[in-house]
């Protein structure tokens, strides 16, 4: 069994304090795959100090040989897909087929994405007699959650490194074993010792040392809510950037003028893509009135359609929940779900009955919902859906923003005016129209609750630079 070490200054490094011992569990067979040493603040000091030491040179590294670093990453990257996809499934039990096409690809992904945003930027602008130039930020603490272990460790790493910044990655530590391997690639690709560092831990410990400390200039989080606003107060202290993609309770409009099997299609395959596991999934669905019982029974039929399966199968089945403790949450909504009065459309509480192991739960529809139950309020981060009424238009947006979050909304109609009109009024950061996706060049993040700042692309990139403005440096 695997002992993961943290990566430090280019070496790899055991914990300078010995602390617990963090077992890594495969979801869909509940065995331990590997362990981690968990480190402390005596860790991130090391780390820290190493990254301080390697800004002083690499900032000044030019841009053309910042992004070759990243051309021989992404190289690796493609080579080491399938290492990366069976890590994926092995921590987090994203399927086979998600875990290669979806999570391990965005790596490469996010590389090329902010290699061709770095090439297209103005890094400096003539203004009269003054040049404006863009510069890195420092060093950066990047926190990472288990969703998306690679998507979110790449949407900060690459643009980081692009930018001229020195890094300090604390990974979750429920799914460690995707960002070893990115230690490894990055090893591999022969970055300047100290420019890309690895300290795995809790957030309490590790995390919170990282937003203190006053040589880290900024914080880049993903991850709940909760622990983005402690990121924020500590981070305050010290005056530090602090960039965060946090929870979400996305909306999904479905308008009577929609066609019903295609859009409720869609939105069930959003809803459970990933086990339900997504920040931005469209967990409320708001169907007009006068087709609400309709939506309701196709829905039904599209959710007992989705099966759970082996993650290292391939296939479009979902997987586990992620641990023990996400599917003992998704048991509890369940209940409370059932406790407030909504109608279990179907599945509800307790294992799948197609698995006697494994953090299986059952593809869940609710009913009958409004705006004030928990279920509608809360993010559950599971395969569950809450279905609300809607009478005017009017009275969609109005419960569609009803929502301390504002990552994501969706909405399906045949009425391509009525839709972008629909959209801009929708508090969020994102607004898929009758199921578009997202590129890795549109910015994402959210409003609200939901964060702040936004990555991908050059949006990603401006999130790690800073403007200075040299007066004088053209003759009058």
């Amino acid at each position: 069994m695997k002992t993961l070490q943290h990566y430090i200054d280019g070496r790899w490094v055991s914990p300078i304090e010995p602390g617990t011992v963090f077992p890594v569990i495969n979801p869909a067979d509940e065995t331990q795959v590997a362990e981690i040493r968990m480190g402390s603040a005596a860790d991130v000091e090391l780390a820290v100090a190493a990254a301080h030491r390697a800004f002083a040179t690499f900032a000044l590294t030019p841009l053309a040989e910042r992004l070759e670093m990243l051309r021989r990453l992404k190289a690796i990257f493609v080579r080491r897909l399938d290492e990366m996809a069976e890590a994926i499934t092995t921590e987090m039990g994203a399927p086979h087929d998600m875990s290669r096409d979806a999570q391990a690809a965005s790596g490469p992904d996010h590389i090329e994405a902010t290699l061709v945003a770095a090439e297209q930027l103005d890094w400096e602008t003539r203004i009269g007699t003054s040049n404006v130039v863009r510069e890195p930020v420092g060093v950066c603490g990047l926190v990472t959650p288990w969703n998306w272990p690679i998507n979110q460790i790449m949407a900060k790493v690459a643009p980081a490194i692009a930018a001229g910044c020195t890094v300090v990655l604390k990974p979750s530590e429920q799914a460690p074993l995707s960002a070893q391997l990115v230690a490894e690639f990055i090893d591999e690709a022969k970055l300047p010792p100290g420019v890309f560092n690895m300290v795995h831990g809790t957030g309490p410990a590790v995390g919170h040392a990282m937003s203190a400390h006053p040589l880290i200039e900024m914080m880049s989080f993903t991850g709940s809510t909760r622990a983005g606003i402690d990121v924020a107060k500590t981070a305050a202290d010290t005056v530090k950037r602090v960039a965060q993609e946090l929870g979400g309770k996305s909306p999904n409009l479905i308008f009577a003028d929609a066609d019903l099997e295609r859009a409720l299609g869609n939105s069930i395959r959003r809803c459970f893509y990933n086990t339900g596991q997504s920040c931005n999934a469209p967990t409320r669905m708001l169907v007009e009135r006068s087709v609400y019982e309709q939506a309701v029974q196709i829905v039904r039929r599209l959710a007992e359609a989705t099966e759970g399966g082996d993650p290292r199968l391939p296939g479009k089945h979902i997987g586990p929940l992620s641990s023990r403790i996400q599917f003992e949450r998704v048991q509890a909504y369940m209940q409370v779900g059932i406790d407030e009065g909504a109608r279990l459309v179907t599945g509800g509480p307790g294992r799948h009955p197609k698995f006697e192991r494994g953090y299986y739960v059952r593809p869940t529809v609710f009913a009958d919902v409004h705006n004030q139950m928990r279920i509608a309020r809360e993010e559950i981060f599971g395969p569950v859906l809450a279905m609300i009424p809607f009478g005017s238009l009017e009275e969609a947006i109005e419960i569609a923003n009803d929502t301390p979050y504002g990552l994501a909304a969706y909405l399906h109609t045949s009425d391509m005016t009525k839709a972008p009109a629909v959209a801009r009024r929708l508090r969020a950061g994102s607004v898929h129209i009758n199921g578009a996706g997202q590129g890795y060049a549109e910015p994402f993040g959210g409003f609200k609750q939901s964060g702040n700042g936004r990555e991908c692309g050059a949006y990603g990139l401006l999130e790690f630079l800073e403007l200075k403005s040299i007066n004088g440096y053209y003759a009058a």
